[in-house]
């Protein structure tokens, strides 16, 4: 039986905890925004999401509430992640005609059942025909151009939002993995306390994920960078503004990062030997946001001792191995979580 007809225009979705992402088959990617989900208290409708809905993000007057409906990789409101779903793909489909499409969907590897079926039932609701769930690491693993079908094994490093998911793939299979729940996200909130803890200066969710994306780093750079940031003085309540160095992220976020290099050597320490040959050949890939700290590639090498690489468009990475599982589905009916159930 094909389960996918040439004639549908499926589509995948990366459902991020910090972004969602969209491609088409035979289109590329087609919708990029954050997570973000502006609601009107009264009436229960959507008022915005994504990027419009972030910038909404802790500006929002009472009778709207911006939410990000996923935490930790995982759905904590339900309800606002189906209004989310469904404004997504009506966005997609008003755009490009889907019909009812039949959709992928990368999930967090550590998803319950409860989870699992909520998801599907969302993006049922939203209109699919069909919806095949895969697991982040693996989708991030096939986006990243791994031969995850051969014998042989190759381990990915995939930093999100909100869970960092790190798993060994051998023969269209998750051979060991483990999800931890520190990730991009949990960056921030470091960068937030810190800058509260050293500076007496309170800053949002925005400006610490700034600081995150142009100075953040695990190991102390070459030549040390600098920024200017904004934020409220905790002691007489004015705006102020200070100057942040890449040293004070790097002590920011040091605890974090730390967790994050161990749940890679506990990963590495349970792989069977036979694999753990061809990783230490192939080396470590790392896709998701996080894999952009700088220096998170060397500190993981020096940690390891092995090589490290960072996949091609690390942010796309998921998305991506959704879209490619789409055009092979035939062959890659074994990577799926609920294919393997239904049979």
């Amino acid at each position: 039986m094909k389960l996918f007809k040439l004639g549908s225009k499926d589509i995948g979705i990366d459902l991020g905890t910090a972004n969602i992402l969209v491609t088409i088959r035979g289109k590329g990617i087609v919708l990029k925004e954050p997570s973000v989900v502006a609601i009107d208290r009264k009436t229960g409708n959507i008022v915005a999401t994504g990027q419009d809905a972030k910038d909404m993000l802790g500006r929002t007057p009472e009778q709207i509430k911006a939410v990000r409906p996923l935490k930790d990789g995982v759905i904590a409101d339900f309800t606002a992640t189906q209004l989310m779903l469904k404004n997504i793909i009506q966005k997609v489909d008003k755009k490009y005609n889907l019909g009812k499409p039949r959709v992928v969907v990368g999930v967090p590897s550590g998803i319950t059942e409860v989870e699992e079926r909520a998801v599907e039932e969302s993006v049922m609701q939203a209109g699919a025909k069909e919806v095949y769930l895969i697991e982040e690491p693996m989708a991030a693993a096939i986006g990243a151009s791994l031969d995850v079908a051969e014998p042989s094994g190759s381990i990915i490093v995939d930093i999100g939002g909100g869970t960092t998911e790190v798993a060994v793939i051998s023969l269209g299979g998750i051979v060991v993995s483990n999800s931890l729940r520190i990730a991009g996200d949990e960056l921030d909130e470091d960068i937030i306390n810190y800058v509260k803890r050293e500076m007496n200066l309170a800053i949002g969710e925005t400006t610490s994920e700034q600081i995150k994306l142009q100075i953040g780093c695990a190991m102390p750079l070459m030549t040390e960078m600098s920024m200017e940031i904004r934020g409220r003085d905790l002691i007489d309540g004015f705006p102020r503004n200070e100057r942040i160095t890449s040293v004070d992220v790097e002590a920011a976020i040091k605890e974090s990062i730390s967790k994050i290099v161990e749940v890679v050597k506990a990963t590495l320490e349970k792989t069977p030997p036979e694999l753990s040959s061809d990783i230490m050949e192939k080396g470590i890939v790392l896709a998701g946001g996080g894999a952009l700290i700088k220096n998170l590639d060397k500190l993981l090498s020096i940690e390891t001792g092995m090589p490290v690489y960072i996949a091609e468009d690390p942010l796309d990475c998921v998305v991506r191995g959704t879209g490619k599982t789409l055009e092979d589905l035939e062959n890659l009916k074994s990577v799926l979580i609920n294919a393997r159930k239904r049979r």
